[in-house]
């Protein structure tokens, strides 16, 4: 006698489940990798922001202009987009001793999920360093 299937069964239980999670995880892993993503540019723009800012305060030795230490800020955020890479650098009284040289570096930073075609969020990474000239 062959037996009916029974209703109760719990057989694709499991799969159901998996198949109601899996889209969940799927865009909750593509968020955290946008993030790394955008904190990876911005520790990259703080680093560049510094060093750029190291380039600027050797002003009285070795005569550095603006644009050269601008240049260096471009040079070590050489993994980012050029062409969205905001620079400047500034101070009031260049060649003064004493004086406070600042660089500030920006750049636009976009957190979407690609499956979707969803922008959770975007604005500006900015990273200011400032040195002392000596």
């Amino acid at each position: 006698m062959r037996r009916g299937r029974d209703i109760r069964s719990e057989g694709g239980q499991a799969a159901v489940e998996f198949a109601l999670v899996l889209p969940l995880m799927i865009v909750l892993l593509l968020a955290i990798v946008e993030f790394g993503i955008a904190f990876s540019h911005y520790v990259t723009l703080t680093d560049a922001a510094r060093v750029g800012a190291r380039k600027a305060i050797t002003v009285r030795i070795g005569g550095t202009t603006p644009n050269e230490a601008a240049q260096a800020v471009r040079d070590a955020a050489g993994g980012l987009d050029q062409s969205q890479l905001q620079v400047s650098v500034d101070d009031s009284q260049w060649a003064v001793s004493g004086s406070q040289i600042t660089v500030t570096a920006s750049y636009p930073y976009r957190i979407d999920i690609p499956l979707l075609g969803l922008s959770v969020v975007s604005g500006t990474l900015t990273a200011k360093a400032e040195e002392p000239l000596e």
